[in-house]
């Protein structure tokens, strides 16, 4: 029996890894997308381009996680029920809950790996790439100009690029800068580029005008040049001055919001994070009974088993979907909290039913053949 449980549980390890590396590459190249801009069009560094991919990785992969389980359980499950596997080692002894074993230590497992994914690695990786964006967006503001319309670059700073060329050349420059009260200045210039310097990275614009107004005495100042350096790391600042976002808090400072004034405004979004910090890992339990109970229970089929697969993923959108459309109203109101726990252990307890429901008719069964012989 021991063998053909490490026979079971090795198959699902296997495609449950193959089925969340495959996952897990497709998510990474739709973030790759709109992260590969800092690196073809603002000259970040490739190395950061890295960083950031690496530190996105967490941020999903506890909801990845139970999915590519549950896809490993049906694909397993059914490969071995076609192939009458699953036929010898019912007549080999193991039942119901014999058949559901590996799957549910797996199951155990990967909700242990997402606790910890959710608990500590997420708020870590969220908050590493909040400072990995700032940053970026600091040294290397010119990639977030779009070309053609006013760009709001900060407070008080409107950035008008008529043209970005691909050798990270902009054309057609007009900076207006308010941020120095009662002196607004407006900078013209026909082309401009990023350059690094000891104090970082600045914008050095060409061939233009500076024009400066003095709204106490209404004169106007202006200076032609052709060359003129121009801080634009508004968002290094904006990044200092920002809060947290409540998925890059600790678990622990969730915990004790209540402890810190400065986040009782947002002690309902915090507390529905931490609920579902709570509560999401149990779905990858609870897709694997459910998984196992839909294709264990009843009769085999040898031609595959496509309606009850169709039920489990269907199933699993809706708990997925009630789960996120719960959490987005937790936010506003914590009454809905408890309503998170209902639908994780909805799949758990449907699933261990219709499992021990199957164990009671089996051992019926057992006994009324005998007999009728």
């Amino acid at each position: 029996m021991k063998r053909l449980t490490l026979y079971l549980f090795r198959h699902l390890m296997v495609a449950t890894l193959f089925v969340t590396a495959g996952l897990t590459l497709v998510i990474w190249l739709t973030q790759s997308l709109r992260l590969l801009e800092l690196v073809v069009d603002g000259g970040a560094p490739i190395y950061l381009f890295l960083q950031l991919m690496l530190v996105t990785l967490p941020t999903f992969l506890s909801i990845v996680l139970p999915i590519g389980l549950l896809a490993a359980v049906l694909f397993t499950y059914n490969r071995l029920t076609m192939d009458s596997e699953l036929v010898v080692m019912r007549a080999a002894g193991l039942g119901p809950w014999g058949l559901a074993k590996p799957a549910v230590l797996l199951g155990l497992i990967v909700m242990t790996i997402c606790y910890v994914l959710t608990l500590y690695l997420a708020p870590a990786s969220y908050g590493e790439l909040a400072r990995l964006e700032g940053m970026a967006k600091s040294q290397f503001s010119t990639v977030f100009l779009r070309e053609g319309v006013f760009n709001e670059a900060g407070d008080g700073l409107t950035v008008y690029v008529r043209r970005r060329m691909n050798d990270g050349e902009l054309q057609g420059l007009l900076i207006h800068d308010t941020r120095i009260e009662g002196k607004p200045v407006t900078i013209m210039a026909d082309r401009g580029r990023t350059v690094e310097g000891g104090a970082g990275a600045r914008v050095v614009v060409f061939d233009g005008n500076r024009q400066e107004m003095d709204l106490a005495t209404g004169r106007m100042s202006q200076l032609f040049f052709d060359r003129y350096a121009v801080d634009l790391r508004v968002f290094e600042r904006q990044l200092s001055e920002r809060l947290p976002d409540a998925r890059e808090r600790s678990t622990a400072e969730l915990m004790h919001a209540d402890e810190i004034p400065e986040l009782a405004p947002f002690k309902a979004r915090l507390t529905a994070e931490l609920h579902q910090r709570y509560t999401t890992p149990i779905f990858a339990l609870g897709f694997t009974l459910m998984g196992v109970a839909i294709l264990l229970v009843g009769e085999f089929n040898r031609r595959g088993q496509s309606r009850r697969i169709v039920a489990a993923v269907a199933a699993v959108l809706v708990l997925q979907s009630a789960s996120l459309g719960i959490t987005n109203l937790s936010v506003n109101n914590n009454a809905f909290i408890p309503l998170l726990y209902v639908v994780v252990t909805i799949p758990v307890l449907v699933g261990i039913f219709m499992m021990l429901r199957q164990g009671i008719r089996g051992r019926g069964t057992g006994h009324l053949r005998p007999t009728a012989g």
